[in-house]
This record gives C-alpha cells, sequence and structure tokens, in this order.
C-alpha cells in the first residue's frame, strides 16, 4: 500500500537588496528592498506585511509602507526597540547594499471597501496606513486619521501626511496628551469602518470605545500577542490532516504546528505567537479554541481556519484541509 503524501506548503521566498536607507523619525529606520535584478516582485494590497528572515531563528514581520503601485520595490520602517527581542537591532543594523531575505507578502489586515474611514495610528503603526490612505484617497472615500506619538520627533511619515491637510490630526503626547479615544469614537457612525494599528495599551481602548459601533466596524492590527484567558490545563486530542491522508495525537504539550511538522506535514511558520496569518489553516471539521490575535470574532465563530501554532481544539477530534 502506498503511502499517503504529505501536502507541501509554498509561499514566495528570496533575497533582496537594500537599496535605500532613510530615517523618518528619531530611532525609526526605512529600509527600500529591490530584488537584486530589478525584477518586479509580488503584487500587494494594502496592509499586507513581510517576513525578513534575518537569521536562521530570526524571523519578524513588518507592514510594508510604499505604494502598491511601486512593483520593483518594497518600503518597511522599523522603530528600534532596545529591549525587545532583537529584531529591530539587527534591521537597524543593515546597510545600503546589504542583502536580506524576505518571505511574503501576506494580508491579514486588508481594507475592505467602505464609503468613510476612521483611521487611528500609534507610534511605528503608522505604517500601513500610509497605503491605506493612499487608496482611500484615490477611491473617493471619506476619511480622518487620528495620529498619536510621545512626540513629534517619534513620529514617522508627518512630512508625508502635511498634503492631506485637516484630514490628518497629529497628536503628540508631549504636547497634547494621549489620543482621545473617547471623543473619536464616542458617537457611532453606520457605514465607517474604524482600522487602528499601535501598541497594545491603544488598541485595547479602541476595542473599549468601539464596542457599541456596528459589528464588523473595527480592524486591527497587534504588534504582539494578545492575551488570552485559559480555563483548566490543555487536554490532547485527535488530529486529522485530510489531504496529507495522517491521523495523529495532538498531546497537552505541543502545539498542533509542531505536530503536523513532527508527522512530516509542511505548513509555514513564522512569528508562532499567533500574530502574523503565516500558518493560517483551513478547518473541516471540529470545534477550534482560538487563542490568536489575527482573526476578529465573527471570523474566529465561523470555525473554517485557525492559526496552528498558538490555537487547539476545543474537544476530542479536529480535520484540517493540510
Amino acid at each position: 500500500m502506498s503511502q499517503p503524501t504529505p501536502t507541501v506548503v509554498t509561499e514566495f521566498e528570496a533575497d533582496v537588496v537594500v537599496t535605500g536607507l532613510t530615517h523618518p523619525a528619531e530611532d525609526v529606520v526605512e529600509l527600500t528592498l529591490s530584488a537584486p535584478d530589478g525584477r518586479a516582485l509580488p503584487p500587494w494590497t494594502p496592509g499586507a506585511h513581510i517576513d525578513l528572515l534575518l537569521d536562521s531563528d530570526l524571523v519578524r514581520q513588518y507592514s510594508l509602507c510604499s505604494s502598491p503601485a511601486e512593483p520593483t520595490s518594497y518600503r518597511v520602517a522599523v522603530l528600534r526597540a532596545p529591549d525587545g527581542r532583537g529584531g529591530s537591532e539587527r534591521v537597524h543594523a543593515l546597510s545600503e547594499g546589504a542583502r536580506v531575505r524576505i518571505r511574503g507578502p501576506r494580508n491579514n489586515f486588508p481594507l475592505l471597501a467602505s464609503p468613510r474611514y476612521l483611521f487611528i495610528a500609534g507610534g511605528i503603526g503608522i505604517t500601513p496606513m500610509l497605503p491605506m490612505i493612499e487608496e482611500a484617497q484615490a477611491a473617493g472615500a471619506d476619511w480622518h486619521l487620528h495620529y498619536g506619538g510621545r512626540s513629534r520627533a517619534s513620529m514617522a511619515y508627518l512630512a508625508d501626511l502635511e498634503k492631506y491637510a485637516d484630514r490628518v490630526t497629529v497628536v503628540p503626547q508631549d504636547e497634547q496628551g494621549l489620543l482621545d479615544v473617547a471623543g473619536i469614537l464616542g458617537t457611532p457612525q453606520p457605514g465607517t469602518l474604524i482600522y487602528c494599528c499601535g501598541p497594545e495599551p491603544l488598541l485595547a481602548v479602541v476595542e473599549e470605545h468601539s464596542s457599541q459601533w456596528p459589528a464588523g466596524a473595527l480592524h486591527l492590527e497587534r504588534f504582539a500577542a494578545k492575551t488570552v484567558e485559559r480555563e483548566g490545563e490543555d487536554a490532547s486530542f485527535e488530529l486529522v490532516l485530510q489531504r496529507s491522508g495522517i491521523t495523529v495525537t495532538v498531546p497537552p504539550d505541543k502545539s498542533v504546528f509542531d505536530t503536523m511538522r513532527d508527522a512530516g506535514v509542511s505548513v509555514l511558520g513564522s512569528c508562532l505567537e499567533g500574530i502574523c496569518g503565516t500558518c493560517e489553516t483551513g478547518v473541516l471539521e471540529g470545534e477550534v479554541d482560538h487563542r490568536d490575535s489575527v482573526l476578529d470574532p465573527d471570523e474566529q465563530e465561523a470555525m473554517d481556519c485557525m492559526m496552528v501554532c498558538v490555537s487547539r481544539c476545543q474537544g476530542d477530534r479536529l480535520v484540517l484541509d493540510a
């Protein structure tokens, strides 16, 4: 009897060259990344990010902040985080002409069509907003950006945003305090989508004050995994990998991702924290214990996909499209 053939998952991955390097704000470096031969890179849409493979065990995700209309280069802007896990320090050490490997792009934060948008950015969270604003402007949508940061010197792309005049409200904390999220979101506005990216305290406040808005109005992108409350201990469950023809047991102390890898099934992974969406896998049967920070409540409730790096099964059996 022939053995099942594991499904092989692939994604664009290539070496690129740093063809431009600027500092749009204090402790922020912007890299322009191009193919060595100048060929076009894969197309993308506003809200997309790429992985920078900085080492064999150092992979970080950064939002694309250039224009999708620039086919031969990507731009990312990275805030130096001295107390972080080393990724930003490695990026800041790159120089023009350096080679770096990228993977992607992928988009877990897409800009949906709407007549009106409220963009809320905190600090380096401005990066995905730039192409979103460009697209909203081109579509003739009504929009406004509220942009907060520690100080004007720390806030990237202020000069680029000046062309939008009174559509942009800039709030440096050392001059005006924190963004007035309660005031911004105090009155629900039908037909308006909220897009927010920034540090967790900002996202938490935005989530709180948008709770009375129409369902589906709020769209967030996180820098770090959201804390998920858990009840009781993790249990083992049966995992069926339908296309690969493999059935295995996921023990309490091992992730679905690692169990799939150990079974010889190819599955892409990057952050392994449930924030990048790389490992998203279709669910055919079973109830998922969602622990990611990518899917919104409606997407989680649909039970048709999961982030296998962190999420588990609420029952005894889970069938994946893998």
